[in-house]
């Protein structure tokens, strides 16, 4: 009798871990959200969903720079790897958007990416081998968006 309550609490307890696993999953923000670094003066286009938990706010997020100009202008997010602005009424990141890179409209060319707000060749750079941020090894070339060897 009493190895199967033993038994009985282990599992219990099993179940209980797995499930805060889960609900600690499900409450990710990463992925549609940008976590902001520090909250806006509006918590309009932001939900909220816990005193405990971050800020956030839903990429591509409907936004007007005249009426509510403490949307998306110029906050940081991410830690600090997401700078958030109003382009054409939505939250954009300016430091990794194609169509906004650096400022709203700046639009990068084709095999080009926006690395940290500048237009970059992602084809045939070794610091940015196909995507930002990846580098090639020593003596090996990037072409074509692939590190390959010189």
């Amino acid at each position: 009798m009493a190895k199967t309550l033993n038994i009985l609490n282990l599992l219990t307890i099993l179940s209980l871990v797995l499930s805060l696993q889960h609900f600690q999953t499900s409450l990710s923000l990463e992925g549609d959200y940008y976590v902001l670094d520090s909250a806006p003066i509006s918590t309009s286009a932001r939900p909220r969903t816990s005193r405990f938990l971050t800020s956030a706010v839903k990429k591509g997020t409907s936004c007007d720079a005249k009426k509510n100009p403490n949307v998306c202008n110029g906050v940081w997010a991410n830690k600090g790897t997401s700078l958030l602005y109003c382009c054409k009424k939505h939250c954009r990141n300016v430091l990794g958007d194609r169509n906004n890179c650096g400022v709203c409209g700046h639009k990068c060319r084709f095999g080009e990416r926006c690395c940290g707000g500048v237009c970059t060749n992602v084809l045939g750079n070794n610091a940015n081998c196909g995507k930002c941020g990846k580098k090639c090894s020593r003596g090996v070339k990037c072409e074509y968006g692939y590190c390959g060897y010189a």
